[in-house]
């Protein structure tokens, strides 16, 4: 079948797919319109859809598009043009190649040939992509009464949930038809290869031994004193300019640096990291699912009835989700590279780092069940899993803790580097933590109080943020291609972060009925860590120095960077938090929730990405989508700006409310439309999280596209070596 496709065609179903989502807030003259919060539900949920359907347009817009000039311009293009464009494109390597496979025939007085046919396929989805989207929408508006289908937002959810499917369908179909073009690219460029490599060996060896033979000695051409002076036209006669290409290469984002092959590592450590990998992303789309629900919530509160699903259930199984199975599996799945890496040596226990994969799983899997069936440790916050469930996390995490220490045991270097001193005594505090918070002899009262700030505390900024600082220490450097800034810098940060985090963690609980002196130590503590995160950002920052042009040609940077601009502003806000003055303001509002997102996911997860985006192409040879990994991160950092900001500036007016004497549910009306933007923030963040996994996807998948210049060579070389055999 023919492929056809003219642009008029294009533009038009491109028109009508935009436009078709748009009926959605079409309005037709109402009795009784509905009340503000549902057309704000409607509003939002018009939104979502409207924009996953036309990113998933565009995309699927772009991907035909050139596919079809890429057909047209092969038909319009002389097949001997294109392959003297192949030739001007080779590099001195690949040229060598060709020369000595047209020796090797000129000795044997034997030339070959070859020849392929081209097939075309696609196009379909534009019209079905409108079709979704009827003229009369579900959600466009007629004559209603105040008892009308959308007066409740239990209504806008549940077609919220019902085009979840809908969308789900959209994203395969997109996977599906990707796949489809590329397996169309692969089949026509193989059979090019073929074509090329016939061409090249009819070549004359004139030809060969001429043209071929001044390309390649001018890009071996180096440079002595005065090649650029004088005031020629600009001709490139010495072969300055090569790897010229424009075609597949979208030409309005910059073109990224591609990451540097290191030596290979064990395979079966390769596939345990990549597995540890796998299970952080499901469980980061898992738990931000949960929380995008969560969210949803806030806007219409009444989106459903059942026990399970209620708010007091789902927030601890998004928070436990996203704490022990995302950035717990993350961290380790990246310590588990770093370890024997900066230690020289092969890691002691693959199998041990199984167990673990399993423990840590099994704990989340079970936790998450027993929470959506009420089934809780009780008022503890972040430790809301059973003490037998939590086990499970321990005994994991113990079994990690032998594997390293064995490993950085028998390490091949005198020194033990900086990142094993973070990452191996955040696993120590965390058994520790764990232990202290699950057994109860000293949790009566007011103890257990004492005990809940403690653990809520130590979790985020002994376990989680010790564990990346060991990260960034190892894996920005090695980004940077230059060494940290100063090792007495980090060794500073390291102690004082021991010293002072330790501290703080009944400051949350300021005017409670815990001693006085004991709120004051927490505050005390909470100034006290000005010195790490001053020490670790000046450390940061100053390795950047004088390379700060490599964030703009780099995948993994920008998250470094900006993990490193919140590593100050939310832990400098953790302190200005914990004053008593603050605490009038603050405390029981949501600017709490906004800072724990602002260091828990400014942080974390943006130094975990940056890692995992460095390490994976590493073990599979293969690298994300460009533009996907952009989507990601902008998607990410402006969602997370969103979500924060406006509950920041909320809680302040809100606490300000609570000062004055004013009604609790004021506050409350007010908190609507901030609470809305938490909302947009957080749906923007959880569509961040589709591309990262659909990112890992591509890293891990093992299909290619094809190189004609490198398949041609190889076929070239493949039928000489096969020539000399019969001789």
């Amino acid at each position: 079948m023919k492929f056809r496709f003219r642009s008029k065609w294009a533009k038009f179903m491109l028109t009508i797919i935009c436009i078709s989502p748009l009926t959605m807030f079409a309005q037709e003259k109402s009795q009784d319109a509905p009340p503000a919060s549902n057309q704000t539900g409607i509003l939002f949920f018009a939104i979502i859809v409207l924009l996953v359907s036309l990113v998933a347009s565009l995309f699927l817009l772009f991907r035909a598009k050139k596919m079809v000039e890429k057909i047209k311009d092969k038909k319009n293009r002389n097949t001997e043009q294109q392959f003297e464009k192949y030739l001007q494109n080779m590099d001195s390597s690949q040229i060598e190649k060709i020369l000595l496979a047209k020796e090797k025939e000129k000795n044997e007085g034997k030339t070959a040939g070859s020849s392929g046919s081209i097939k075309s396929v696609l196009i379909v989805a534009f019209t079905f992509l409108a079709t979704l989207f009827p003229g009369h929408s579900l959600l466009a508006q007629t004559p209603t009464t105040k008892s009308g289908l959308f007066s409740e937002g239990g209504i806008i959810i549940t077609i919220t949930l019902i085009m979840i499917p809908i969308l789900a369908g959209i994203a395969l179909m997109i996977v599906k038809l990707s796949n489809m073009l590329r397996k169309h690219s692969n089949r026509q460029a193989l059979e090019e290869a073929d074509k090329f490599a016939a061409y090249l060996t009819t070549l004359t060896d004139e030809q060969a031994t001429a043209a071929l033979a001044q390309r390649k000695a001018a890009l071996d051409f180096a440079l002595i004193n005065n090649e650029l002076s004088g005031e020629q036209m600009p001709v490139d006669k010495k072969g300055l300019v090569s790897n010229i290409e424009t075609e597949g290469y979208i030409n309005f984002v910059a073109r990224k640096k591609k990451a540097q092959k290191r030596p290979n590592i064990d395979p079966q450590l390769s596939k345990l990291i990549i597995w540890y990998f796998g299970c952080a992303a499901f469980w980061l789309l898992f738990g931000t699912t949960v929380g995008e629900y969560l969210g949803i919530k806030f806007v219409a509160p009444d989106a459903d009835h059942l026990s399970w699903l209620s708010f007091g259930r789902l927030r601890p199984v998004h928070t436990n989700a996203v704490f022990w199975g995302w950035a717990s599996l993350g961290m380790l799945g990246l310590g588990l590279y770093i370890v024997p890496t900066v230690s020289n040596t092969a890691l002691a226990s693959i199998k041990k780092g199984w167990y673990t994969l399993y423990l840590i799983n099994a704990a989340v899997i079970l936790g998450t069940i027993f929470l959506m069936a009420g089934i809780n440790n009780g008022g503890g916050e972040y430790r809301e899993y059973i003490w037998p469930v939590m086990l499970l996390f321990a005994a994991g995490v113990i079994l990690t803790l032998v594997n390293f220490i064995q490993t950085i045991a028998k390490r091949k270097t005198k020194e033990i580097y900086i990142s094993n001193w973070y990452i191996v005594s955040a696993i120590m505090f965390a058994i520790t933590i764990t232990v202290v918070a699950y057994i109860p002899n000293w949790q009566n009262g007011l103890g257990e109080t004492i005990i809940q700030g403690y653990y809520m505390h130590q979790g985020v900024g002994m376990w989680f943020m010790l564990f990346t600082l060991g990260i960034v220490y190892y894996m920005l450097p090695q980004q940077l291609n230059r060494p940290i800034y100063s090792y007495s810098l980090g060794i500073l940060a390291f102690w004082t972060q021991i010293l002072f985090y330790t501290l703080i963690g009944t400051h949350h609980f300021v005017f409670s009925s815990i001693p006085w002196w004991l709120q004051t130590v927490a505050i005390v503590g909470s100034v006290g860590m000005v010195i790490p995160v001053v020490a670790g950002t000046t450390n940061f920052v100053m390795t950047f120095k004088g390379a700060w042009h490599k964030v703009a040609g780099s995948y993994t940077l920008p998250f470094f960077l900006v993990g490193i601009i919140f590593y100050f502003t939310g832990s400098l806000q953790g302190t200005a938090e914990a004053f008593r003055s603050t605490n009038l303001i603050w405390h029981f509002t949501d600017f709490t929730v906004a800072h724990s997102h602002l260091t828990m996911y400014g942080i974390i997860c943006f130094f975990l990405w940056a890692g995992m985006y460095a390490v994976l192409p590493r073990l599979t040879g293969r690298e994300a989508p460009q533009i996907t990994v952009g989507a990601h991160f902008w998607l990410a950092l402006i969602g997370l700006l969103f979500y924060t900001i406006p509950l920041m500036i909320g809680s302040t007016l809100r606490g300000q409310m609570w000062m004055q004497g004013k009604p609790f549910i004021e506050s409350v009306v007010q908190m609507a439309p901030y609470w809305l933007w938490r909302a947009i923030g957080g749906s923007l963040m959880w569509l961040s999280h589709i591309f990262f996994a659909y990112n890992i996807y591509k890293m891990l998948s093992k299909n290619e596209t094809i190189d004609v210049k490198e398949l041609a060579l190889a076929k070239l070389v493949q039928q000489t070596t096969a020539n000399e055999k019969i001789d």
